[in-house]
């Protein structure tokens, strides 16, 4: 795997960052998460087994242009 297949996009100016999941070789867009609980939610519904303990785990979530658990804009 090049990187983790979770990434957890920058904050949108609104608030709020889109998460996506890689898998069968495509990018498909989970929803916007305004929080940990949502996220957390997002990863449970796409069958992760454990949602909250990969929130910090690098090999599954990537936090892309924002502090992880940042949920609200710069």
């Amino acid at each position: 795997m090049a990187g983790a297949p979770i990434v957890v996009h920058r904050p949108s100016p609104s608030g709020g960052r889109r998460v996506t999941v890689h898998t069968g070789g495509r990018d498909e867009i989970l929803g916007t998460a305004y929080s940990d609980h949502d996220l957390t939610v997002f990863l449970e519904a796409a069958g992760v087994a454990d949602p909250d303990g990969v929130l910090d785990d690098a090999r599954w979530v990537e936090w892309r242009g924002g502090s992880p658990h940042q949920w609200s804009a710069a």
